[in-house]
């Protein structure tokens, strides 16, 4: 392939829930159309995901008109979640950000407590022009996010991935390879490039719609989770640890900032702008 271009997308309608592929999808602000807009807390109303509770990688949630969800989980019957009332407000922690958002019906909160046996609520981010800015040390004023962990979209390309297989082969528990990318939980997928060439970028446009790369993105406990067992093994941090740590943090994907609005498709060419 002789140019890059977007080979997958990818959204999350719930912080830590099960993916949703697109063939097409609006950039927004603070994301992807309808990607991580709501999110689960705990009773002390403290962000509650993947790193704390695998489980949530077999629960999915389906967007439906108006806001609403379809939820379900293997043994359970699925639930209808309609968005919430602007005033059913709460004030909750999501890494080291305090926001308010709105709280979704007590069915659902029931629901979600019972899948996963531990007491939960389900919440949804109602403004997200304004709620939650980007850090300020890699954004510009007026940036803005969902409840993603913090930046609007996450870039990983296919030629990375594969450099990063070859490497856990290569390494001690090769029989945890290859890894598939969903570990890595995207939004945009690129094809075409040389493993780790997003290194080096700082603009970039998918199709008609530019990007400015924020900076790398950290890697936590959730990259080793089956995306569809919920089990854990040690890959890929022991071989992010050894060849992608950068400073502190173990290292794979870019964060991106849109530019602009439009919508992206996959086959969309995939420009490098600086």
């Amino acid at each position: 392939m002789s140019y890059s271009v977007l080979r997958s997308v990818h959204v999350y309608p719930v912080k830590s829930l099960a993916a949703r592929a697109a063939d097409a999808v609006a950039v927004e602000p603070w994301g992807l159309h309808g990607d991580r807009r709501w999110m689960l807390v705990d009773k002390a109303a403290r962000a509650l995901t993947q790193r704390q509770q695998p489980l949530l990688a077999r629960i999915t949630a389906e967007p439906l008109p108006g806001g609403a969800l379809a939820l379900s989980a293997p043994g359970h019957q699925p639930l209808r979640v309609e968005a919430p009332e602007p005033e059913r407000l709460l004030t909750v922690e999501l890494h080291r950000d305090t926001l308010v958002v709105a709280e979704a019906a007590e069915a659902a909160h029931d629901w979600f407590s019972e899948v996963l046996d531990a007491e939960v609520r389900l919440v949804h981010l109602d403004e997200p022009s304004y709620r939650r800015p980007v850090d300020p040390a890699f954004s510009r004023a007026g940036d803005t996010v969902s409840l993603a962990d913090g930046y609007p979209l996450l870039l990983t390309s296919v030629a990375s991935l594969h450099a990063l297989n070859t490497l856990v082969a290569a390494g001690d528990r090769p029989q945890e390879g290859p890894l598939p990318m969903d570990r890595f939980r995207p939004n945009v997928v690129v094809e075409g490039t040389e493993a780790w060439a997003e290194d080096g970028w700082r603009r970039i446009s998918v199709g008609q719609v530019a990007f400015r790369v924020a900076k790398p993105c950290s890697r936590c406990v959730i990259t080793t989770t089956d995306q569809r067992t919920a089990e854990r093994g040690k890959e890929p941090l022991l071989t992010l640890a050894r060849h992608r740590r950068f400073g502190k943090q173990l290292v794979f994907g870019q964060n991106l900032i849109p530019e602009g609005t439009g919508v992206i498709r996959v086959g969309d060419p995939v420009r490098i702008l600086d």
